[in-house]
């Protein structure tokens, strides 16, 4: 029973998180699971079956509370199940982590660029109207290489397409956000389906499944009002940072420092972080609390 409510509780702020900002469900229980000790691919089945449940959960309540483009969803899922059925059916010979740390300086780029371009937003006009960001032809593979590495990796889909879809120009931060976040369920069903065919029912741990359900259920609806209440620039810029600290984590295991060296970057690093998420939030008050100086501010371009 204490497994259950410890497990639980993990699926609840994993699935925060990941309804929030478009990322972490995967990437953060994988880790935990990792660090019990279990297999990389038992992990990965594990959670993608915990996934189908609260993944629809929270595709239905972004769905509800407007954070989807539905052009979008499909375009990214189809390619992105198919990629991840493969992925599940190579990962009992193919070690994810052989590639994780390439595509983590890809998305660390990104996640610097993401929080610029935010810090940047939050002195000019919020944005009103969106346009379509990108051609089926760029969204194809890119929802192919996250299906994959979600697969793969235990956790890729939210960390591949959030901050790319960020960067782009003309789309809200809470349909990047609702939008990535309600494709996952399709390509966790697809995934699941590989770990089931290729592992069998019997490796899978249940009460960690159970638990993840539990928990990522009940968060779903709070983390797809928070999108929908959050400035598009705080959510933005947090985002952003989310992804640096993420990929910043991946990339320091490698590193051959000693623990207090790398104490004093993590330091930093989530100094840097809130210090940034708090400027985002000071610098929208002050903007609509004096609404008549958006006249003299550029107009944003997105």
């Amino acid at each position: 029973m204490k497994k259950l409510l410890i497990f639980s509780l993990v699926g609840f702020m994993a699935q925060l998180m990941d309804g929030a900002l478009g990322m972490g469900f995967g990437l953060s229980s994988s880790t935990i699971l990792l660090a019990y000790g279990m297999a990389p691919a038992v992990a990965s089945a594990s959670i993608h079956l915990s996934q189908i449940a609260t993944t629809a959960a929270s595709g239905f309540s972004h769905y509800k509370f407007g954070n989807v483009d539905k052009r979008l969803v499909l375009t990214l899922a189809l390619p992105g199940g198919i990629s991840a059925f493969t992925g599940a059916a190579l990962l009992s010979w193919v070690p994810g982590d052989l590639i994780r740390p390439y595509i983590s300086i890809f998305l660390l780029g990104l996640g610097v660029y993401v929080v610029i371009r935010f810090l940047l937003m939050s002195r000019t006009k919020p944005l009103k109207s969106e346009k379509k960001p990108f051609r089926r032809r760029f969204l194809f593979p890119l929802g192919f290489l996250g299906g994959f590495l979600d697969a793969v990796g235990g956790g890729g889909w939210g960390p591949v397409n959030t901050p790319v879809l960020l960067s782009s120009r003309g789309i809200l931060p809470r349909k990047v956000i609702g939008t990535v976040d309600t494709s996952e369920f399709i390509v966790t069903l697809s995934a699941t389906a590989g770990f089931l065919l290729f592992l069998g029912w019997e490796e899978l741990s249940w009460l960690l499944v159970l638990a993840f359900v539990i928990g990522g259920v009940m968060a779903a609806p709070l983390a797809a009002w928070l999108v929908k209440k959050l400035p598009p620039v705080v959510l933005g810029v947090a985002a952003g940072g989310f992804i640096i600290l993420t990929n910043s984590r991946t990339l320091l295991t490698y590193a051959p420092w000693n623990e207090q060296t790398l104490y004093i970057i993590y330091s930093l690093l989530i100094t840097g972080y809130a210090a940034a998420v708090v400027f985002s939030i000071r610098t929208y008050i002050k903007l609509h609390r004096h609404p008549h100086t958006e006249t003299r501010l550029k107009k944003a371009q997105f």
